[in-house]
């Protein structure tokens, strides 16, 4: 199914592919629904292999911002934009600002902040080129990255306590060790988990080796090792035919986006008994950090709305028993009642 397939079968509202010759600015952005308030979805920069693998990113991760929004209960839509490109080598200030150009083409429509392959200080600097960025605001004690850990950190929690188990000497694997998972690596381990890591990168390994003294294994065997919880915080797409079978865990709770390759993987975790916390509600934390601006919250409030997230998973498993389906249909189910409920409201 070819992305613009895929635009037409989620109902994305519009989708925007974005050329600048002269800054070498290739991005997609896509907006897939507003029904609840104006679109919200970080960018992310990465060497697409094509235009068509770059578009069909943003339209996944664009959907299911939608849902996060829903399950979060926060007053915004969803959206999603990508650069194509290496951060390390075509990131420019010419890019940010052709970048920011786009943004404010959309007028409003679509507002960003941080995602894979940018940082905070990209988001600063795009904040002062146009007025549709958000960023932590200055003088903040927590960074996205973290809140986005928290929310992980407490979904665990709740898996755990579904197991029976507490944190301490729970085992969990930790899979990749970014910004979000070194920060849910460095919690865990401060609540005495037993943890085993893994990274494509050395020198992230490396270094979660020496501050946090955990286990190593390499980035291909990490879905071989038996743990209570498998935590899956890298790239997407993880959890398919070739790795489901391989795990030896009782739980999926993680901080990555689309971790299903498709929708059946998650029926297939269910058949196996694997517990799985939909992606999009375990890893809410960061767009939590927008009531900042939305309600002009302070650290402690923030903080209690992403700590919130580990009980509303729990609600969401408690129905998931009840129901007799896959935790990933009734997250997806509960999303699209909220947003037909707003639908039959605004119509009124």
């Amino acid at each position: 199914m070819t992305a613009l397939d895929l635009a037409v079968e989620w109902a994305h509202e519009e989708v925007v592919v974005h050329h600048d010759p002269d800054s070498g600015l290739r991005c997609v952005i896509a907006i897939h629904d507003t029904t609840l308030g104006p679109a919200v979805g970080g960018t992310r920069m990465r060497p697409y292999p094509s235009l068509e693998e770059a578009a069909t990113d943003a339209l996944r991760l664009a959907r299911a911002m939608t849902y996060k929004s829903a399950l979060a209960e926060m007053p915004l839509g969803g959206g999603k934009a990508v650069i194509l490109g290496d951060p390390a080598r075509d990131k420019s200030r010419a890019l940010l600002a052709a970048y920011a150009r786009a943004l404010d083409r959309l007028g409003g429509r679509f507002n960003t902040g941080c995602d894979m392959g940018m940082e905070e200080r990209d988001m600063a600097v795009l904040s002062r080129l146009t007025r549709h960025v958000s960023h932590t605001p200055a003088g903040s004690r927590i960074d996205t990255a973290d809140l986005a850990a928290l929310g992980v950190f407490e979904s665990i929690r709740a898996a755990a306590s579904l197991l029976g188990r507490g944190l301490e000497g729970l085992r969990v694997v930790v899979q990749g060790l970014g910004n979000v998972g070194f920060q849910l690596a460095r919690r865990l381990k401060e609540a005495g988990a037993r943890l085993t890591v893994a990274d494509v990168d050395a020198a992230r390994v490396e270094r979660a080796a020496a501050e946090l003294a955990v286990e190593v294994v390499a980035a291909e065997a990490v879905y071989d090792v038996e743990a209570d919880v498998f935590s899956p915080n890298a790239a997407g797409g993880v959890l398919n035919d070739e790795t489901i079978p391989r795990l030896r865990c009782r739980a999926v709770v993680g901080g990555a986006n689309e971790q299903l390759a498709e929708p059946r993987h998650g029926d297939a975790l269910h058949a196996r008994g694997i517990l799985y916390g939909p992606d999009y509600v375990v890893n809410a934390g960061g767009l939590l950090s927008l009531i900042y601006d939305l309600e002009g919250a302070d650290d402690a409030a923030v903080t209690a709305r992403v700590r919130a997230i580990g009980p509303r998973l729990a609600a969401l498993w408690d129905r998931s028993r009840a129901e007799g389906l896959p935790p990933h249909r009734v997250a997806d189910r509960v999303a699209e009642e909220r947003l037909a409920a707003a639908r039959r409201n605004r119509g009124r």
